[in-house]
């Protein structure tokens, strides 16, 4: 079986043919760091699955403050769910750009949702990662509303290990919802413990 259906669809079995038929499907892209795979404003239809690298969904706000939505590393699928999944017609309405040299594979929206009627065994993969990533979603608000800033970026260190190498402060920042003053004297305070 192909690696790459491997990896994405882990843990789902497969035949030799169905992988087959759903490698043809991808369509691989590789962007350096700084581009962008999407932005507000331009028509969106994939989802993206990423191979290697770093990626980050964020909203711009009226003022022009930057909101990061998610981040995306190895293993990960990543779009702009918004419209994707939502009513809000086919433009985006946020920006996915790559902070890290990434490798990603697309998918169309359209085949995705065929595949997953008449493939059930990936429509199922399909629903526990929309379940997953709803739980997360709603865990994070949850934080937000909940947590101190300093208890957000403990969670978020101990939860995205790996990430905080690879992202600047202000993108952590921007994810936790306080500035980058903020976070700098919370990482001065956990230094000292």
């Amino acid at each position: 079986m192909n690696s790459i259906i491997k990896s994405i669809f882990r843990n789902v079995p497969l035949t030799e043919d169905e992988s087959n038929f759903l490698y043809r499907k991808l369509v691989k892209k590789n962007f350096k760091k700084g581009e962008y795979v999407l932005k507000a404003d331009e028509e969106i239809n994939h989802l993206y699955y990423v191979v290697m690298g770093c990626l980050r969904t964020y909203f711009v706000d009226a003022a022009g403050k930057e909101h990061t939505l998610q981040f995306a590393i190895r293993g990960w699928w990543i779009s702009d769910y918004i419209t994707l999944f939502g009513n809000e017609g086919t433009k985006s309405v946020s920006y996915i750009e790559c902070i890290k040299d990434s490798e990603i594979y697309a998918i169309s929206k359209n085949d995705f949702d065929k595949l997953c009627i008449g493939m059930p065994k990936v429509g199922h993969f399909h629903i526990k990662n929309l379940e997953t990533a709803f739980s997360s979603f709603q865990k994070r608000i949850l934080e937000r509303l909940t947590l101190s800033a300093k208890e957000r970026y403990v969670k978020f260190i101990q939860t995205y290990p790996d990430i905080e190498q690879s992202v600047k402060n202000y993108h952590i920042a921007s994810y936790l919802g306080i500035t980058t003053e903020s976070l700098s004297r919370i990482r001065k305070e956990l230094a000292l413990n």
